[in-house]
């Protein structure tokens, strides 16, 4: 086997002298106008980042143990239940051996006004679905969502033909409900 010579291209390149530490760097060469250029330069300003507790009232509890230590949120989660007995929202039923029982979480919420002040609070008891198996537990699934091209769509309906625009908050909406 012949024998080859490994030469690098940077053995043929002089090194660059290095930088003396004590120098100050030239400003840049460039033809744009910068703060260094113009000898500005901004100190380095430290967040403030301190937090100060909130008192108990202002805290949304994580479990269901605390909320109920609070009769706010005691009357908030009475109220709750009683819009899902009164809807129909589920029925109890004996347990088939095939089935998963889905059990239920309770989600709190502080809703606050634009000012940081305390609107109301809000409790939402919700099923843990993922324990549930398709074609099992379920056999479709259905999430109605608006499309933001219909909320434009009614917005610019609202602002051509003068109309006032009003939110509304709706507790306890079903769908598939029963009117009477």
């Amino acid at each position: 086997m012949p024998s080859t010579t490994n030469t690098t291209l940077s053995s043929h390149i002089p090194p660059s002298p290095s930088p003396n530490p004590l120098e100050p760097h030239p400003l840049p060469t460039h033809s744009m106008t910068t703060q260094a250029k113009n000898h500005i330069h901004k100190p380095i300003t430290k967040l403030n980042l301190h937090t100060q507790l909130s008192t108990s009232t202002n805290i949304e509890p994580t479990t269901v143990t605390k909320a109920i230590k609070d009769p706010k949120w005691r009357h908030v989660m009475s109220d709750e239940y009683d819009a899902l007995v009164r809807n129909g929202t589920w029925e109890l039923v004996p347990p088939t051996l095939s089935q998963n029982i889905v059990r239920c979480k309770w989600i709190f919420r502080i809703k606050r006004n634009s000012d940081g002040s305390i609107d109301r609070f809000k409790a939402h008891s919700v099923a843990k679905g993922f324990h549930q198996r398709p074609g099992v537990d379920y056999l479709d699934t259905f999430s109605p969502i608006v499309k933001p091209t219909t909320v434009r769509v009614i917005l610019s309906l609202v602002v051509s033909r003068g109309w006032y625009l009003h939110q509304l908050d709706v507790n306890n909406a079903f769908l598939q409900g029963h009117f009477s």
